[in-house]
């Protein structure tokens, strides 16, 4: 005989225990259930602090539809006129119902709501509330804030987010709403079964009807007491045995199964899910549930047994599992499971000496303009194909996640040489984009952005290595380079971030800031040419900080466009003080990616001129390939009215990037820096002196002066004075210094001592 499976809506919850104290220990253990598949990381909690004021304003409109779906409803309506036919008050019912609800939105008090949201259950249970209304409240709620988010967050990627935690939020209330629920109609049962006298065949008739196998075994004789109808007919052959179905369980549990009922003879209530084949050859999943009730010396005298079928409450269980861990859009795995893969990767390596893996952070820098133009339907069928793209690639012992918006995360373990491993899949996931997308009759073109970890190297935590990956992805980003590697000397950390965040602003008002300068020697005189400009912040604590640690944090809190005016300004003026004493010196200033893209750079270029009282011959412009080519047309423009102002323009960091011949061709510069990578070790590698050479030449050839980066030897010097190069700076000449310092150096006539 089959077990009847429960009405659709209902949902079995923890049977309710025979003393408080197990009482207790059951909403206890739930809480850790709920509150571990729907935990909150702070990322949530902060999220939820954020909107908090919009939200509960949000809520005030849904009270009238609430009301509206509690009175409107036949059956609803009639159990709450009952209710106040018994001398209940319906107003404060209501109100109180609908203030379940909307405590959900709180970001606090998540664990305290446990006991109070089980309470709610058990009476909804006393007062005939079924549970399919309620769940139909929580879809209207959910519903309601649905259509209302967008009005309130117009910000696609924060409101997804917002919507996603919600859900969970809801879930979790309302599943613990049901547990407490079905734990009362559990004890309601249990009591009915404890009442026998009098009215057996009563009881008999109503248990064989309900969807469970019940029977009672005494512990002394080890023997049943009483098994229910529908029991007695699956076994009536095999009743001499305390549990009668073992012999159907499955091997796996069945140990599980003799564990529990040790610990129910021992006088501890307990439960525990099995697979077993029972009325057919299908296997189906069942809770078993023993509950030791004590004879008057407090000894378990009898365990009362109660078996239910739970195939549809374990899909349900897992189905709330996968929404809690899945990416709904692309069926990926969606953060927490991401950081739960990570964790899992962090013990495996720690638990074998000298294990590797790998951590990137995946940006699309095209999804926000799709998303803007064609409308989300087309970003998100974007997102789908991106996903399934990447997972073409990854091999199964990788983790690919999106991590959300349009960053995905993708996870290389375990990696046995890191380098040739990451390099090879970087190559796999770009050459794999070189091919566009089609909507339609669009061809949508897609690039990424990828910053890479390395454990154990760039951090030991899985919050670490995230963000550290992101972290190069950002600067990846900056620099207009398709990947970066974590640098600790480049990238910032979160800790930094935080710690001068608030101390940047007041470094430039109380005259931190310093500028030191580093000479440009024209290799066959050794006589100076230039100086390039280069940021210090003299720091009251930490003392000397490079621009490495300054320039990402006043990028990312915008007030790097303060820090370059400052820079100009104070290097023009510098410029000025060395004319005063006879020394014509032309000075170099880095200008970020942000800076260049700023409408307003040339103005304050054109201000910084005229406040120093210099001509525009007196300063050279530094930018990067990268740089240059984010935005060919509009770079264009601007180097073309910097040369009319008589500003020269260098490309730092040639050989780095991935700038066209053709542009550089027509673009007016005058300078090429060739990146210090080629040249520290240009006296020993031959491929070096073949790159070196070929980028002498060519910038001869196209009519630009062509400085080398980072001489820090006298072999280097003497082979780029062979090679032909112009201009050279590094340490092999002079490290940075301050202006006074600097024009110390220049006192033999212009030419440095080497």
């Amino acid at each position: 005989m089959a077990v009847k499976r429960p009405e659709l809506g209902e949902y079995s919850g923890t049977r309710a225990a025979v003393n408080g104290r197990h009482v207790r220990a059951v909403s206890e253990q739930l809480a850790r259930d709920y509150n571990y598949l729907f935990r909150l990381a702070e990322d949530d909690t902060r999220l939820l602090q954020k909107h908090h004021a919009l939200l509960v304003t949000a809520t005030a409109g849904f009270a009238e539809k609430f009301y509206d779906y509690l009175f409107d409803n036949p059956d609803i309506a009639d159990v709450l006129y009952a209710y106040e036919r018994a001398g209940g008050d319906v107003g404060m019912y209501a109100r109180s119902e609908l203030q379940h609800l909307v405590n959900a939105i709180c970001p606090t008090g998540l664990r305290e709501r446990v006991a109070q949201l089980l309470e709610a259950g058990r009476q909804h249970q006393e007062r005939c509330i079924r549970p399919a209304w309620l769940i139909g409240a929580y879809e209207l709620f959910i519903d309601y804030l649905h259509h209302r988010l967008p009005a309130l967050i117009p910000l696609h990627a924060e409101r997804m987010a917002l919507e996603s935690l919600l859900v969970r939020i809801l879930l979790h209330d309302l599943g613990l709403t049901l547990e407490g629920y079905w734990s009362n109609a559990s004890d309601e049962l249990r009591r009915e079964l404890a009442h026998e006298s009098g009215c057996h065949a009563r009881t008999e008739e109503l248990l064989a009807g309900i969807p469970y196998y019940l029977w009672s075994v005494d512990v002394g004789t080890n023997t049943i007491r009483y098994a229910s109808f529908p029991l007695r007919m699956l076994y009536a052959q095999d009743m001499d045995c305390p549990f009668p179905c073992l012999s159907d369980t499955h091997a796996e549990d069945g140990a599980r199964l003799l564990s529990a009922w040790q610990d129910a003879v021992n006088g501890m209530a307990c439960q525990i899910e099995a697979r077993m084949t029972l009325a057919d050859a299908a296997e189906h999943w069942y809770r078993v549930a023993l509950y030791p009730d004590n004879d008057s010396l407090g000894r378990p005298a009898v365990v009362h047994c109660v078996l239910e079928e739970f195939d549809r409450q374990i899909a349900e269980r897992r189905h709330l599992q996968q929404l809690a861990t899945t990416d709904a859009l692309t069926g990926l795995p969606n953060r927490a499971l991401w950081n739960d893969h990570l964790n899992l990767a962090l013990a495996a390596s720690r638990r074998v000496p000298g294990s590797q893996f790998v951590v990137i952070s995946l940006d699309i820098n095209q999804f926000k303009m799709y998303n803007d133009t064609l409308g989300r339907d087309v970003g998100d069928i974007l997102l789908k194909d991106i996903s399934e793209r990447l997972s073409s690639i990854v091999r199964e012992s990788d983790s690919l996640s999106r991590l959300g918006g349009d960053q995905f995360g993708i996870m290389l373990q375990p990696v046995h040489h890191i380098n040739e491993a990451t390099e090879r899949v970087i190559a796999k996931i770009l050459d794999c984009f070189d091919l566009p997308f089609t909507y339609r009759d669009k061809q949508l073109w897609v690039s990424l952005t990828l910053g890479i970890a390395c454990f154990p190297g760039d951090g030991d935590s899985e919050e670490t290595l995230l963000h550290n990956a992101e972290s190069a992805m950002q600067r990846a980003k900056r620099n207009g380079l398709p990947y970066q590697y974590f640098d600790p000397a480049n990238d910032v950390s979160a800790v930094q971030q935080l710690r001068y965040s608030g101390q940047i602003k007041s470094a430039i008002d109380n005259n931190e800031f310093t500028l030191h300068y580093q000479p440009l020697v024209e290799l066959q005189t050794a006589s100076v040419v230039g100086a390039e400009a280069l940021l210090r912040w003299e720091h009251p604590l930490e003392g000397m900080v490079m621009p490495q640690r300054i320039i990402p944090v006043a990028e990312q809190l915008g007030m790097i466009t303060s820090i370059t005016d400052w820079v100009l300004v104070t290097a023009l003026r510098q410029c000025r003080s060395w004319q005063q004493e006879g020394l014509a010196i032309p000075v170099s200033i880095n200008v970020s990616a942000r800076s260049f893209q700023n409408p307003r750079l040339l103005d304050k270029i054109t201000w910084a001129l005229r406040e120093a009282g210099v001509e525009g011959d007196c300063l050279e412009i530094e930018i990067t390939e990268a740089t240059l080519m984010q935005d060919i047309e509009r770079a264009t423009e601007v180097l073309e009215r910097l040369n009319d102002a008589g500003v020269t323009i260098a490309i730092d960091d040639f050989g780095t990037g991935y700038s066209s011949l053709s542009y550089l061709k027509a673009l007016p510069i005058d300078t090429l820096k060739i990146d210090q990578s080629f040249i520290q070790d240009i006296a020993f590698d031959r491929q070096d002196i073949a790159i070196v050479r070929t980028i002498i030449d060519l910038g001869h050839n196209l009519g630009f002066k062509v400085v080398a980066e980072g001489v820090e030897n006298v072999r280097a010097w003497n082979l780029l004075t062979s090679l032909g190069c112009d201009v050279a700076q590094g340490f092999h000449i002079s490290q940075p210094v301050a202006g006074t310092r600097f024009s110390a150096l220049l006192a033999h006539g212009g030419r440095l001592p080497l």
